[in-house]
This record gives structure tokens, C-alpha cells and sequence, in this order.
């Protein structure tokens, strides 16, 4: 997928830009083991440091594409968060749900969701997996996403998690399990304090940046216990890491 950025609607020879593009990925020999599916033009004329505007205009091929995580499909939207290191992804996602230690009977909930990748390699170990996530394009990738793996247990919920958390709770029940995988700002103290009221019997927390993680799991020690952290390189070649850390109430 090819998202092209542009700060207002029109661009400038956009038909000979898609053509430039695509030929690039037939001809140059470092680009052919890619296969470009689609080229999306991304409206963003707001002067601050988010990358992607809310309008999307498809140039070329569906709008967006598929890719395998371990026995998963995902589908996703030029809106969606997706990780950017599918290998390592499955690795870290493995490793998180080995944290959990499901046994089949419990309920998760797995906050800022995204297109369902963590929920759903949850699904097969937990009774009920429910997800949060602000983003509509991304719920709605995570709805066809489970429906595209057959997954029945899992429901996912468009909303912000610091308003959406406390409904999700009073309609499913005390959760025994909670997934963060919050963005680099972490979490919100409002959000903390609905978790720790909360109290599920673990939490797992994945961060991509150990400042604000460290900075959270602080206030979580309140009532929780942080037993492990796992760095996994997400990003090689940086100073960069993606870190997942296990706590159980204490």
C-alpha cells in the first residue's frame, strides 16, 4: 500500500504519478519482490505533527490490503495501525498471549485494538475477547477481521478508551485478563485508575516506548505486581524496542 500525503484535494499530474509508481515496482529490480496492491491519496491540510488526514481518495487497485500473522488474515485500511515488522509482530504477539496464561475460561478485554490483531490471536485461548478502539476505519477492519478467521468470541467496539472502558465492563462483567498496546503517549490516568478499580487478575502491557510504560506501570504497582518485561527489536538498525510486560494483582 502507497499512501501519498497531500495538504488539499488537488494534485498536481496525480494520473502520472500513479503511472510513475507503478512502474517503478515493475521495473526497478529492488521493488519487484513487492507487489503493490493500491495507491491512496491521504487529504491532510492541518498544520500539526499527525501524518495522516481523514479523507482518503483510492488512486489506484481496493484501498487496502491483506497480510498473514501466524495462522491469521488481517485486512487493513490506509487509516488502520498495523506494526510495520510482521515477523517480529508474531513473535512479540506470541509472547504476550504466553504471558496470559489462558486457560479457556476467561474474559479479556484488549484496549486500543486496532484492527483486532492482538484480540484475535487471543480468541482461541480465552472464553470472550472484547476490543476497544477510536478509530472506525480500524473497528471496522477488526470486525471483517474476525469474520474472516471465523472467530465467534470476540466483539470490538468503536470508542475512546478512557470514555468506552467503564460501559464495556458494567456490560461484559470484571474482566480476568486486560491487553494495553497503547500509542508512544501511553496511558491516560483516567484509563489507569478505570483498570486498577477494575482489578482483572493480570494485565499485560505492550509499549513502543519504555519511557511512558515505565511511567505507567509506577502508578499501576498501586495494586499490581510487575513479575516480567520482555524487549523484543521491533526495529533494527535503531535505538528503538518494543517492550511487553506482564503484571498480576497483587
Amino acid at each position: 500500500m502507497c499512501i501519498l500525503v497531500n495538504n488539499g484535494e488537488n494534485l498536481p499530474k496525480e494520473n502520472e504519478l500513479v503511472n510513475t509508481i507503478k512502474e517503478e515496482f515493475e521495473n526497478n529490480e529492488k521493488l519487484q519482490q513487492y507487489e503493490l496492491k493500491t495507491i491512496i491519496k491521504n487529504i491532510n491540510n492541518k498544520n500539526t505533527n499527525v501524518i495522516l488526514g481523514n479523507k482518503n481518495a483510492v488512486l489506484y487497485g481496493d484501498g487496502y490490503i491483506y497480510d498473514k500473522l501466524g495462522e491469521y488474515t488481517f485486512k487493513i485500511s490506509p487509516m488502520s495501525f498495523y506494526q510495520t515488522n510482521p515477523i517480529q509482530t508474531e513473535i512479540l504477539y506470541n509472547k504476550a498471549i504466553e504471558f496470559t496464561n489462558l486457560t479457556g475460561n476467561e474474559t479479556v478485554l484488549d484496549l486500543y485494538c486496532g484492527i483486532g490483531t492482538i484480540g484475535i490471536f487471543a480468541s482461541n485461548k480465552a472464553k470472550k475477547v472484547y476490543g476497544i478502539e477510536i478509530v472506525e476505519d480500524a473497528v471496522n477492519d477488526a470486525k471483517e477481521n474476525a469474520k474472516l478467521n471465523n472467530i465467534q468470541n470476540i466483539e470490538f467496539l468503536c470508542g475512546d478508551v478512557e470514555k468506552t472502558l467503564e460501559e464495556v465492563i458494567s456490560r461484559s462483567g470484571k474482566p480476568d485478563v486486560i491487553f494495553v498496546d497503547p500509542p508512544r503517549r501511553g496511558l491516560d490516568n483516567t484509563t489507569i485508575a478505570n483498570i486498577i478499580k477494575t482489578e482483572p487478575v493480570r494485565i499485560v502491557y505492550i509499549s513502543c516506548n519504555p519511557a511512558t510504560m515505565v511511567r505507567d506501570l509506577k502508578m499501576l504497582e498501586e495494586k499490581y505486581e510487575v513479575k516480567k518485561i520482555q524487549p523484543v527489536d521491533m526495529f533494527p538498525y535503531t535505538s528503538h524496542v518494543e517492550c511487553v510486560a506482564v503484571l498480576n494483582l497483587k
